[in-house]
């Protein structure tokens, strides 16, 4: 088998005929005339009334497009299969048409991999083929790389992640996920216009991280001289168009969190964030349950779907459970409110979580309740009734102060959706940042930062409202049937190679 670099070399060469023949291997215009898809769908139309073999009339003559996926045949007849990304089409070469000269010129040159475009009629085989014949042709786009072998495609896992333009070119199921989660995005942004939300945009690039608990990148800005990080959320700047008189708003981000990469994890992500002025948990919990169930019937078109195995039925009433119950139902503490940190440390290294210098108590909860409790959760469910420090930028509980309104939706397993009633009280607001600025000197790397510009806009007035975050590639996971988050970000944070 040759190697990589001795096919190179050979297909060099064939640029190089290419050129010598007067033939560029790279021109800047194409004669396309019609689609792949195009010329399946007006088939009828431009088909020549005969099958193979003599012609008694002529159909149309166009010029179409695409790479060359397959080759078989060699001498005076060839047939080529065409994929322009729109779809497939069989292509015919014979020599009695194209003349000698031209079709031994596209077999010293013309390799799986190159885009090229026919001119000719249209016609069905003696096989009901959809078929196109040659009457000229040209090189669009000289490969110089072979592609993967077509029934194997990339066998290593890593390599189609490094690679996806080739992984998604080889694998239609990879290709139909990506445009799957372009229509999930669609409907999502559909469902939102419709219920009147407004579409906005805030900074990437923010003087001050915040918004959530994670550790941010850090960069510098020439100009001004400062250091300045990318968005970890994009919460506290919506929560500002909310005091600006903008009542339901909402935004597709990017945003980008330095922390580890596993199967639901990327350090860039995508996320939509709703903000809706004099709205709450409950009336958000609703709202969520309705935007879930209207993409599995448009994605779907049915209520049920299967996720790793399991069958979620979407026609009933969404679950809803308590933080601490659900502590107390599948780990080993039974008084989750009133342990003490030493003991919780001890419960969660047995869990296997690991336990860092100065966490919280807040933090190594939630680290058992992602271990123990999250991956019992099937069934669409709403988890509730969360401590006050776990959510530093939630409403407390009107009935327990311990608590705030707020709530996550975890459907298989996996945290799609985090939503609270959103704290519009500065003085309060101010308590829990400083808080969390302990926290972070204590050596909670991921607390929040004490945020005095959003305090201020906060102090002109900030009407109450529910606020939601969905993750979108989790979102695409489960609509999917995915169970790596790689999966379905077309290209994910990797360590290069060289």
């Amino acid at each position: 088998m040759s190697s990589i670099d001795e096919i190179r070399g050979l297909r060099i060469k064939k640029l190089e005929l290419l050129e010598k023949g007067g033939m560029s291997p790279y021109p800047a215009e194409s004669k396309r005339e019609l689609s792949l898809a195009d010329a399946v769908e007006s088939f009828d139309d431009l088909a020549s009334p005969v099958g193979f073999g003599p012609r008694e009339k002529s159909g149309a003559s166009k010029w179409i497009s695409g790479r060359i996926m397959s080759v078989r045949g060699q001498g005076a007849i060839v047939f080529i299969t065409l994929n322009d990304g729109t779809g497939s089409f069989q292509g015919l070469l014979k020599k009695n048409v194209l003349g000698d000269e031209k079709l031994n010129f596209f077999n010293a040159v013309v390799d799986i991999g190159d885009f090229i475009e026919i001119q000719g009629t249209f016609f069905k085989t003696n096989r009901g083929e959809k078929t196109i014949e040659a009457k000229d042709w040209r090189m669009l786009s000289k490969s110089l790389r072979p592609l993967p072998e077509k029934w194997h495609g990339l066998q290593d896992v890593e390599e189609r992640f490094r690679k996806r333009y080739l992984d998604a070119l080889m694998s239609e199921d990879v290709k139909n996920r990506f445009i799957t989660r372009s229509k999930i995005v669609t409907e999502l942004r559909k469902i939102l216009d419709e219920a009147g939300y407004l579409e906005v945009e805030t900074p990437a690039l923010q003087p001050l991280y915040g918004g959530a608990s994670a550790e941010p990148f850090v960069t510098h800005n020439n100009s001004l001289d400062m250091q300045m990080y990318l968005r970890i959320s994009d919460e506290l700047y919506l929560k500002r168009m909310l005091v600006a008189g903008f009542p339901k708003v909402y935004e597709i981000a990017r945003d980008f969190r330095n922390e580890g990469i596993d199967m639901t994890h990327n350090p860039e992500f995508t996320m939509v964030e709703f903000y809706e002025a004099y709205s709450d948990a409950e009336k958000q919990m609703q709202f969520v349950e309705k935007i879930f169930k209207t993409l599995v019937k448009k994605i779907h078109n049915g209520e049920e779907i299967v996720y790793n195995e399991q069958k979620i039925d979407f026609s009933k009433k969404f679950e809803v459970f308590s933080y601490f119950d659900l502590l107390k139902k599948y780990s080993s503490i039974k008084d989750p409110e009133n342990i003490d940190i030493k003991d919780l440390e001890k419960e969660a290294e047995k869990c296997g979580v690991v336990v860092s210098k100065g966490d919280s108590i807040a933090k190594l909860l939630d680290g058992i309740y992602k271990k123990m409790c999250r991956p019992k959760l099937v069934n669409p469910t709403f988890i509730i009734d969360y401590p006050r420090e776990y959510l530093p930028l939630a409403k407390k509980n009107k009935n327990n102060p311990k608590f705030v309104e707020a709530f996550q939706l975890v459907i298989g397993g996996i945290e799609l959706v985090k939503a609270f009633s959103e704290l519009n009280d500065p003085i309060d607001q101010n308590a829990r940042f400083e808080e969390q600025e302990k926290n972070k000197k204590a050596g909670e790397a991921d607390a929040q930062c004490k945020d005095e510009d959003f305090i201020e806009a906060m102090e002109y007035g900030m009407p109450p409202a529910g606020g939601v975050g969905i993750g979108i590639d989790r979102l695409v996971m489960f609509l999917t049937d995915t169970q790596n988050i790689k999966e379905v970000v077309f290209f994910p944070t990797m360590k290069p190679l060289r």
